[in-house]
Protein backbone atom coordinates (compact mmCIF):
# COMPACT_ATOMS: atom_id res chain seq x y z
CA UNK A 1 0.00 0.00 0.00
CA UNK A 2 1.28 3.28 -0.97
CA UNK A 3 1.78 6.25 1.74
CA UNK A 4 -0.30 9.30 0.96
CA UNK A 5 2.06 11.88 0.75
CA UNK A 6 1.85 15.07 2.99
CA UNK A 7 -0.77 17.89 2.73
CA UNK A 8 0.82 21.49 2.69
CA UNK A 9 -1.45 21.83 6.33
CA UNK A 10 0.49 18.69 7.12
CA UNK A 11 3.93 19.70 6.29
CA UNK A 12 3.42 23.31 7.96
CA UNK A 13 1.76 21.88 10.83
CA UNK A 14 5.21 19.42 11.41
CA UNK A 15 7.14 22.14 11.39
CA UNK A 16 5.53 24.79 13.77
CA UNK A 17 5.54 21.82 16.20
CA UNK A 18 9.33 21.39 16.63
CA UNK A 19 9.94 25.39 15.85
CA UNK A 20 7.27 25.65 19.04
CA UNK A 21 9.07 22.93 21.38
CA UNK A 22 12.32 24.78 20.47
CA UNK A 23 10.98 27.91 21.36
CA UNK A 24 9.34 27.03 24.61
CA UNK A 25 12.91 25.44 25.61
CA UNK A 26 14.59 28.77 24.88
CA UNK A 27 11.62 30.62 26.80
CA UNK A 28 12.42 28.04 30.06
CA UNK A 29 15.99 28.44 30.18
CA UNK A 30 15.35 32.32 29.55
CA UNK A 31 12.39 33.07 31.72
CA UNK A 32 13.11 37.10 31.44
CA UNK A 33 12.09 36.05 27.57
CA UNK A 34 8.35 36.66 26.70
CA UNK A 35 6.51 36.51 23.70
CA UNK A 36 7.55 40.11 23.03
CA UNK A 37 11.19 38.80 22.73
CA UNK A 38 10.66 35.60 20.75
CA UNK A 39 8.46 34.41 18.08
CA UNK A 40 8.22 31.56 15.99
CA UNK A 41 8.16 31.99 12.19
CA UNK A 42 5.17 32.26 9.98
CA UNK A 43 4.89 30.88 7.03
CA UNK A 44 7.02 31.19 3.90
CA UNK A 45 9.10 33.97 6.01
CA UNK A 46 12.58 34.64 5.61
CA UNK A 47 14.95 34.12 7.90
CA UNK A 48 15.46 31.98 11.36
CA UNK A 49 12.44 30.12 12.59
CA UNK A 50 13.12 31.45 15.70
CA UNK A 51 12.42 35.22 15.58
CA UNK A 52 14.45 36.58 18.44
CA UNK A 53 13.16 40.41 18.82
CA UNK A 54 14.63 42.25 21.30
CA UNK A 55 17.93 42.83 21.77
CA UNK A 56 17.97 40.81 24.92
CA UNK A 57 16.56 37.49 23.09
CA UNK A 58 20.09 38.45 20.81
CA UNK A 59 22.41 38.29 23.55
CA UNK A 60 20.87 35.32 25.76
CA UNK A 61 20.63 33.17 22.45
CA UNK A 62 23.18 33.61 20.12
CA UNK A 63 21.87 30.72 18.05
CA UNK A 64 20.64 30.90 14.62
CA UNK A 65 17.68 28.03 14.28
CA UNK A 66 16.44 26.31 11.73
CA UNK A 67 13.63 23.43 12.18
CA UNK A 68 13.54 20.45 9.99
CA UNK A 69 11.26 17.74 10.88
CA UNK A 70 11.61 15.29 7.76
CA UNK A 71 11.23 11.66 7.71
CA UNK A 72 14.61 12.30 5.66
CA UNK A 73 16.41 13.06 8.66
CA UNK A 74 16.00 8.78 9.37
CA UNK A 75 19.93 8.15 8.26
CA UNK A 76 21.16 10.94 11.08
CA UNK A 77 19.16 9.52 13.86
CA UNK A 78 20.83 5.41 12.62
CA UNK A 79 24.18 7.07 13.07
CA UNK A 80 23.22 8.88 16.37
CA UNK A 81 22.00 5.62 17.93
CA UNK A 82 25.21 3.23 16.65
CA UNK A 83 27.26 6.66 19.11
CA UNK A 84 25.08 5.96 22.08
CA UNK A 85 26.03 1.71 21.74
CA UNK A 86 29.44 2.28 22.00
CA UNK A 87 29.60 3.72 25.81
CA UNK A 88 27.54 5.42 28.45
CA UNK A 89 28.88 8.57 27.41
CA UNK A 90 26.92 11.85 26.34
CA UNK A 91 26.52 10.89 22.22
CA UNK A 92 28.10 13.29 19.66
CA UNK A 93 27.51 12.52 16.07
CA UNK A 94 30.11 14.25 13.60
CA UNK A 95 28.70 14.51 10.36
CA UNK A 96 30.50 16.23 7.16
CA UNK A 97 29.72 16.10 3.08
CA UNK A 98 32.18 16.90 0.29
CA UNK A 99 33.48 20.47 0.36
CA UNK A 100 31.45 21.51 3.55
CA UNK A 101 32.75 21.73 6.59
CA UNK A 102 31.72 18.87 9.96
CA UNK A 103 29.00 19.21 11.56
CA UNK A 104 28.27 18.22 15.17
CA UNK A 105 24.65 16.41 16.44
CA UNK A 106 23.69 16.29 19.83
CA UNK A 107 20.26 16.17 21.48
CA UNK A 108 18.38 19.05 22.00
CA UNK A 109 18.17 18.38 25.79
CA UNK A 110 21.92 17.74 25.97
CA UNK A 111 22.17 21.47 24.24
CA UNK A 112 20.26 23.36 26.54
CA UNK A 113 21.75 21.63 29.48
CA UNK A 114 25.60 23.06 28.04
CA UNK A 115 23.79 26.36 27.71
CA UNK A 116 22.62 26.47 30.60
CA UNK A 117 25.59 25.43 32.43
CA UNK A 118 27.47 28.25 30.57
CA UNK A 119 25.41 30.91 32.58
Amino acid sequence: MKKKPYTNHARQQKARYLQNILKDKIMALYPTLSSKDIRTSTVGENGSDIKLLSLTAKRLFRYSAECKNRNENKVLYSHFKQTKKHSHRQPLLVIKTNREKPLAVITLEHFFELLEKDD
